[in-house]
């Protein structure tokens, strides 16, 4: 079985720049949904799917290329701990890519809104083994499983959102070595799968378990299934000296998407600190220079910070864009 062709060849041909979404369950808890649940987001796929699709719309309206599916803390185990059957809740992951599908194809459907883009991609988001155990271990990579256990945890996920219609999967936030071993196990056993890989860190040089970042993007570099790597929700200060690092051991594109710069009180389940969506171009700019290609926003981030980007990316005469 062959690699896929790379989806985001047409977006980055030329030096040009993609930009991503932002944070879904920013917006959906401004739109008035308690999210304070096992499953955060992933919840309104059975309870409210049209709220998640008018999320992804909006990110499509305020310029995103790639809209990621709300299937980030979604998982057969924890959805079958909620009361589904193992095939209701394949079922519903599956879902969670038909949602930004349909989000997709009337943004597309409508010559107004989108202009002279490019058709926008789906990537099928594939959250860590601590957004399952929802207590904070995706910022610390405290696990319980070794990387034989977090090869098993993954991988009936994993060959479902391969095989589902999602133009590509978002390994995302990512805090240890031995789960990044893990999710590199897994393509290799799936050749056809196009995926990016980011990292959550918690400084300018280490991931949250204390790896150093840079031996993480060497180890992943070489496999052709890999389209991108680099960072998210991670703390933006930190975001630059991370992708001077890893340009320096990969010509494959860099991507970035941090937290809007507060800090994640696992214990409160809050955020703490300000964030404010006007820095986010000059910001999008840096992470240009240092190698991102793949650029946007995580937790805390919306609309506004990708409209930012997109503003800043269109206004750059030496920036290759898309619209």
């Amino acid at each position: 079985m062959s690699v896929a062709p790379d989806p985001l060849a047409p977006f980055l041909s030329g030096g040009g720049t993609l930009v991503l979404d932002g944070g879904l369950a920013t917006e959906l808890e401004k739109a008035g949904f308690d999210l304070d649940h096992p499953l955060w987001s992933a919840r309104l796929l059975r309870d409210a799917p049209e709220a998640v699709v008018a999320v992804h719309a909006s990110y499509l309206d305020a310029g995103a290329d790639c809209i990621t599916t709300a299937s980030y803390q979604a998982t057969v185990p924890g959805l079958v701990r909620e009361g589904l059957t193992e095939a209701q809740a394949r079922a519903l992951l599956l879902r969670s890519v038909d949602l930004a599908q349909e989000a997709r194809a009337a943004f597309w459907a409508d010559s107004r809104r989108r202009s002279a883009r490019q058709r926008p991609l789906v990537a099928a988001s594939l959250g860590p083994y601590g957004a399952f155990l929802a207590n904070g271990a995706e910022y610390s990579g405290n696990y319980d499983l070794d990387e034989a256990g977090l090869v098993a945890f993954h991988r009936d996920r994993f060959r479902l959102l391969v095989e589902s219609s999602a133009d590509l999967l978002a390994c995302e936030t990512i805090p240890s070595a031995a789960e990044a071993r893990a999710l590199a196990t897994l393509l290799a056993e799936t050749p056809s799968a196009r995926a990016w890989l980011s990292f959550s860190c918690r400084d300018g040089q280490r991931l949250c378990d204390g790896t150093r970042f840079v031996e993480s993007v060497r180890a992943l570099a070489p496999l052709p299934q890999v389209a991108a790597i680099g960072v998210n929700c991670t703390a933006p200060d930190h975001v630059e000296e991370l992708l001077r690092a890893a340009a320096g051991v990969t010509a494959k594109p860099l991507v970035a998407y941090p937290n809007s710069g507060e800090h994640y009180d696992a214990a409160t389940k809050s955020w703490r600190g300000a964030s404010t969506a006007a820095d986010w171009g000059r910001l999008a700019r840096t992470w240009h220079g240092a190698g991102a290609r793949l650029v946007g926003g995580c937790c805390r981030t919306g609309p506004r910070h990708v409209e930012a980007i997109r503003k800043e990316l269109t206004n750059r005469q030496d920036w290759t864009t898309h619209v």
